[in-house]
């Protein structure tokens, strides 16, 4: 091991040696150009002084001057080599030249000028124009020649920066420091990286150049720099900038999700997919389109898509077909709620992985419909699960949400119910009491159809949830109710200045029910690390900028209120629940809470008779259930209820 080591750091320092001789080589290469361009330049400035004494005209130059000139030409020329060398003419790294250069040109081009006028004097007093004008024509060409090659070199990069494999980088400050950041990447040859814009809150400086670098603007045109520039990177250079204000542009700076996207091992999920039979219900939703999306891609041996809505799930039909011509696909239109068409599905088609996306989300009409939420997301999941225990699907995962964490509204308690059927099921496998989970049934017909065909003595669906986020550009999100919003010219409605969300991008989100896929065992709650949540209002305030507005002066933010059930801000966990790491970093597993398998499905069944009986107290009934969910004003509704039966009474 320490010959390895030994052998490595020997390799270093040779490969570092050898990279200092070539710079050696290249700086004394350089050195010696300029010797001679000197050698010329300092002879040629006075040579052309005494021609332009004489009006150009050589045979016009007296002899005496002439022979004074060639006398003092090889004396003078070594003595401004050696005062440019004294003043670090040739010592200096050129293609950095700057003011101080520029001063050492002066001192040398002065110095050498007196010793000219000094020199000659000697031999013969030349004319006074003679002197000021070789001395100027000497320092434009010392300098020019020096600035010159500070000039290509600057070409060259430019060229080179232009190149499309370098990253676009906006620096967020035009002062010193961002000059500095800008020279330091412009002087650097192994840099790839090509500064397009500067941004400075600075008015006095919006529409100049540094270094041919424009300068667009304050801070809220940043996004709009993103977008027109096509900015790979953002240097922040304001050393001054106190940490309130350095927030404040990271937070326009900042993508909408602001972390990393998650990472999917693809081969996992191929292995997985390749070859089986995989359902999706909900398959016409912006979740469930993008699942078929991406198992279809993973050659499946057949995909199914359920949807109750025929619009979307035709939709999603026709892309899959143009995109995936040799893709074997059932498009069906059916409900979750519906056990015989359930039945039916599985029965004819035998099902290996079922991705189970059907569900109403929109937390606020659910608010309004709370039965249709106990019907379709509750009863529907555990009428799919049992179907797919039946006929021997290999394994079932649940699309959930963090609204099933401490739920405040019906439908996140409608999830949380429908992450306890899958939990309750594993459980009751994995005891070998699987004959003992009792079919759901809302008419007459279901309950025979049970009865002939049962579940089979030897039940090994595996059954899995996955927690996540809000799902930006998804139907309900607020994404797309914003840009209709700035599309309008305004208001963009915020229901509170303080409230925060998790989000996730479509993609993310099935990349992660594909993960889960691969990871399960059985009664895991797959729960993603989202990183820091986004506020709502900074969210809105973005995307107002990245369309190119300025928030509260072209589009008004309008703050509505909390709606009915709405959190402040939603969790990934019950405190209840620990977390287990996985092999993707991004996901964990939360441990199963207990609770009484056996209440839970009397209860259940009561929850299904109560909500279609649409009953009003469908909510005090799922509290006894899911013991995390917290109604807003439930608790008063149920004494009023109370107060009047006492007085009818």
């Amino acid at each position: 091991m320490k010959t390895d080591d030994t052998r490595k750091a020997t390799d270093r320092r040779a490969a570092s040696d050898s990279t200092q001789k070539r710079r050696t080589r290249h700086w004394l290469l350089i050195s010696s150009y300029f010797v001679l361009y000197d050698i010329l330049a300092v002879n040629i400035a006075f040579f052309t002084a005494l021609l332009l004494r004489f009006d150009f005209l050589f045979g016009n130059i007296p002899p005496e001057f002439l022979k004074t000139f060639c006398s003092f030409a090889p004396i003078y020329t070594v003595v401004c080599l050696i005062v440019f060398s004294v003043c670090h003419l040739y010592q200096g790294v050129w293609r950095f030249a700057s003011t101080s250069e520029l001063l050492h040109c002066i001192c040398a081009t002065v110095l050498t000028g007196i010793l000219h006028i000094v020199g000659t004097l000697f031999i013969k007093r030349m004319p006074v124009s003679y002197y000021i004008t070789g001395i100027i024509l000497q320092f434009l060409l010392i300098v020019g020649g020096r600035f010159f090659y500070r000039f290509v070199l600057l070409l060259y990069r430019i060229r080179r920066n232009n190149m499309k494999e370098n990253a676009r980088v906006m620096i967020v400050g035009a002062g010193s420091a961002g000059q500095l950041i800008l020279r330091d990447i412009m002087k650097t040859d192994t840099c790839k990286e090509n500064v397009c814009c500067f941004i400075d809150d600075d008015r006095s400086k919006w529409r100049r150049y540094i270094d041919g670098v424009p300068i667009i603007g304050g801070r809220d045109d940043i996004l709009y720099g993103v977008e027109k520039y096509d900015i790979d990177k953002i240097y922040i250079a304001i050393p001054s900038a106190t940490a309130e204000q350095k927030r404040d542009i990271l937070n326009i700076v900042e993508d909408l999700l602001g972390r990393d996207p998650i990472k999917v091992n693809l081969q996992e999920v191929f292995d997985f997919i390749s070859g089986k039979v995989v359902l999706v219900t909900g398959g016409g939703g912006s979740i469930g389109s993008e699942l078929c999306r991406q198992i279809a891609a993973h050659e499946p041996k057949q995909l199914i898509i359920l949807d109750i809505y025929e619009n979307n799930a035709y939709e999603i039909q026709l892309e899959l077909k143009k995109r995936f011509p040799s893709l074997n696909l059932v498009t069906l239109i059916g409900s979750v709620r519906d056990s015989r068409r359930l039945d039916n599905i599985f029965a004819k088609y035998r099902p290996d992985v079922v991705y189970h996306a059907a569900a109403h989300k929109h937390v606020p009409l659910m608010e309004v419909s709370p039965c249709e939420s106990i019907k379709n997301n509750a009863i529907g999941t555990y009428k799919t699960a049992y179907a797919a225990m039946r006929y021997g699907c290999q394994r079932f995962v649940l699309i959930s949400t963090d609204k099933a964490v401490n739920p405040t509204n019906i439908m996140g308690a409608s999830k949380r119910l429908c992450e306890m059927v899958i939990q309750s099921f594993d459980r009751m496998i994995r005891d070998g009491r699987a004959q003992e989970i009792p079919p759901m049934h809302t008419h007459a017909d279901d309950a025979a159809l049970c009865s002939t065909v049962g579940l089979p003595e030897d039940v090994h669906t595996e059954f899995v949830a996955v927690r996540f986020g809000n799902v930006l550009g998804s139907n309900g999100s607020v994404i797309p109710l914003f840009k209709r919003q700035i599309e309008n010219g305004g208001p963009v409605t915020v229901t509170h200045p303080d409230i925060i969300r998790y989000f996730m991008t479509i993609p993310e989100a099935v990349s992660l029910v594909l993960q889960a896929g691969t990871y399960a065992k059985g009664g895991e709650i797959f729960v993603l690390d989202m990183g820091s949540p986004v506020k709502i209002d900074t969210l809105a305030r973005n995307l107002i900028r990245l369309s190119g507005y300025k928030p509260d002066v072209d589009i008004r933010i309008e703050y509505t209120g909390l709606r009915p059930g709405e959190k402040l801000y939603e969790e990934k966990l019950m405190a209840e629940e620990g977390l287990e790491r996985t092999a993707n970093k991004l996901i964990h597993i939360g441990s199963p809470i207990p609770f009484d398998v056996a209440v839970f499905y009397e209860n259940l069944e009561q929850l299904m008779e109560a909500a279609y009986a649409n009953r009003e107290d469908i909510r005090e009934l799922v509290m006894q259930t899911v013991v995390t969910y917290h109604a807003a004003g439930v608790q008063e509704s149920a004494a009023h209820r109370d107060e009047t039966a006492t007085a009818n009474v």
